[in-house]
């Protein structure tokens, strides 16, 4: 049974990153293999992210951190960052109450960058209200609110939530 969603705690940094690690797996093969790496979050790029402002949220089951989703507010808009369940809880909703709780405390625009190759990924997004933008607003949008290499603007789809989204962005 989930615990109601919370932040995470400063304490919790290594189950993050157990977290994300565990379902990045996913990726393994299906991006390109010039963008993998592994482990595909360090500590120190976790700890950059969160120091650029990425909050994260968790939800727990059984009193152990069963998945996390951040937020970053940057300029207009918030992006919805490193979202991910550990794969032994995959599939029992969590993602989508994480990912609900985040749009319900939204007070801007939202946007979730995601690998193109990530069908799985776009679908959940597209089931929870977002909609994926055209590939010219795709690569406006990666390269004003995010700080990526080129070949990951080529790789990736942006989604947008769809109220938010029509108000601020189109």
């Amino acid at each position: 049974m989930s615990s109601p969603l919370r932040r995470c705690t400063e304490d919790e940094r290594a189950d993050i990153l157990e977290i994300v690690n565990a379902g990045a797996e996913a990726y393994r093969g299906v991006i390109p293999a010039d963008r993998w790496h592994a482990p595909y979050m360090d500590a120190a790029q976790l700890e950059r992210e969160i120091s650029d402002g990425v909050v994260f949220w968790g939800s727990d089951v059984q009193d152990r951190l069963a998945g996390v989703m951040g937020i970053q507010t940057v300029r207009d808009v918030d992006l919805i960052r490193h979202a991910y369940v550990r794969p032994d809880q995959q599939g029992r909703g969590i993602g989508r109450i994480l990912l609900e709780h985040l749009v319900a405390r939204a007070e801007r625009p939202l946007l979730v960058g995601t690998w193109a190759a990530a069908e799985w990924a776009i679908r959940f997004y597209e089931r929870n209200g977002f909609q994926t933008v055209g590939e010219e607003e795709k690569n406006r949008l990666l390269r004003t609110y995010w700080s990526i290499p080129e070949r990951q603007v080529e790789t990736s789809v942006v989604l947008a939530h769809r109220p938010a989204a029509r108000r601020k962005l189109d």
